[in-house]
């Protein structure tokens, strides 16, 4: 068996798996999806996981190989009403536990953490996630911000937090998702993530799960952190602080060793500072570097100097670009964009559907062996192409089969290292349903 066709199968047997096991997914467990209807529970997890951007109605068609007896988009809206969006989750986290994850070293593996914002269908009732009329947009738009990890080697999502903009807390999310984490004794977890999760909170989560982080962090976090101005300066410090709710050197445990204590607000999150525990000791190593164009950047990290230099933890931190351009691959080439609801929760089934999808792609895409040419550049797969091909190749149940790491591999591009280009800002029109033709 093709290794594309054995992906293809364990995807397959999962949803099968969850399909004959409900109650856990269903809200009315021991009623839903207990008798037959024209779209199980099996396919309704199948067409999620293929549909495309188009109206439902005519993805259903598409689904059912346009038979006169295909179920109406009624028939969907009833089905869809019974399932979890947690069903989803599972099945992704279920699915990746079949493939053994790339590790950095032999004994890391190296998960970033970032936030972006998906612009969904206006629904002006949502005040969590509603923006009303104003210079961005004369309608008003709603938007949800997604936080997902995301495994730099593997390419692939291992878990993810939605939340509504105007309830976003990237702090509270990336410690969640650490604490759920699935840690195991062989490899340790570097957890990467940019300035929009530096808190000492998050620092606190990594270290009481004993996994390192390396976190970007901003000219003023650091610089109280000394306690000193660190402008025009490079420095690699390890240091020692303790954090505290109290201003009062009587209430220290440790008076002796004022200089060290750092007073964390109460309106500060910090989970591991309480009655019982007044203080919490950190030790941290602090970098600060200067980058091409004159200006400086800070990385926080516990990672321990003897094994990862100064110029490492650069390559490291810059690697988290990969899951930059993982969310244009799943935002345009995938079409996570595209909703067919304005249910913030069935909107959740779709995004963890597109990256069931993502994660589909990525495993068979490791694979494909690429002959270079001898040419001036390394190449690559056009991972936009082997996205398309890994879709049609999952979508298509009957007909003939294709070599689909063969063809994967026909579609290359070059690498041309060095390359930079500005990020694009534009205003935020409301989303639109999806009926385009194609």
């Amino acid at each position: 068996m093709a290794f594309a066709d054995h992906v293809k199968s364990l995807l397959l047997s999962d949803i099968s798996s969850i399909a004959h096991n409900p109650h856990p997914f269903v809200n009315n467990p021991g009623r839903d999806f207990t008798r037959n209807r024209k779209i199980s529970m099996q396919d309704l997890m199948e067409f999620y996981i293929c549909m495309e951007s188009g109206n439902l109605q005519h993805e259903l068609l598409k689904y059912f190989y346009f038979r006169s007896d295909t179920a109406t988009v009624s028939a969907f809206h009833q089905q869809r009403s019974k399932l979890k969006p947690e069903a989803f989750l599972s099945l992704l986290k279920q699915f990746n536990g079949h493939f053994q994850p790339e590790t950095y070293k032999g004994s890391y593996r190296l998960i970033a953490c970032d936030g972006s914002e998906f612009n969904i269908p206006l629904n002006e009732k949502d005040a969590d996630s509603h923006y009303p009329p104003s210079g961005k947009s004369k309608r008003g738009f709603n938007m949800l911000h997604v936080i997902p990890l995301y495994d730099i080697l593997g390419r692939c999502y291992l878990d993810v937090e939605l939340q509504p903009i105007r309830r976003k807390n990237e702090f509270r999310a990336f410690c969640s998702l650490m604490d759920r984490f699935e840690y195991d004794e062989k490899t340790k977890p570097i957890f990467i993530a940019d300035r929009g999760f530096c808190s000492y909170n998050v620092f606190a989560h990594a270290i009481e799960n004993r996994a390192s982080f390396l976190i970007r962090a901003k000219d003023v976090f650091v610089s109280r952190l000394l306690g000193q101005d660190i402008s025009g300066r490079e420095f690699d410090v390890s240091l020692q602080r303790v954090f505290s709710r109290t201003h009062s050197k009587k209430k220290y445990l440790h008076p002796e060793c004022a200089g060290l204590y750092k007073f964390v607000c109460a309106n500060v999150c910090f989970d591991y500072i309480s009655k019982e525990n007044p203080e919490y000791p950190m030790r941290l190593r602090v970098l600060r570097f200067k980058i091409p164009g004159g200006a400086y950047e800070n990385i926080i990290t516990n990672l321990p100097g003897d094994e990862f230099p100064p110029e490492e933890i650069k390559t490291l931190y810059s690697l988290r670009w990969g899951i930059e351009l993982s969310f244009r691959d799943l935002k345009q080439t995938i079409a996570a964009e595209q909703f067919h609801c304005k249910s913030r929760e069935y909107i959740g089934m779709e995004i963890y559907a597109r990256m069931i999808l993502y994660n589909f792609c990525s495993f068979i895409t490791a694979r494909v062996i690429i002959s270079q040419k001898g040419t001036k550049h390394a190449y690559q797969v056009n991972y936009s192409m082997a996205i398309k091909i890994c879709h049609e190749f999952l979508s298509a149940y009957t007909g003939p089969s294709i070599s689909v790491e063969c063809l994967i591999g026909s579609f290359l591009l070059p690498i041309r290292p060095g390359r930079e280009y500005g990020r694009r800002k534009r205003l935020q029109p409301p989303a639109r349903f999806a009926y385009r033709f194609i």
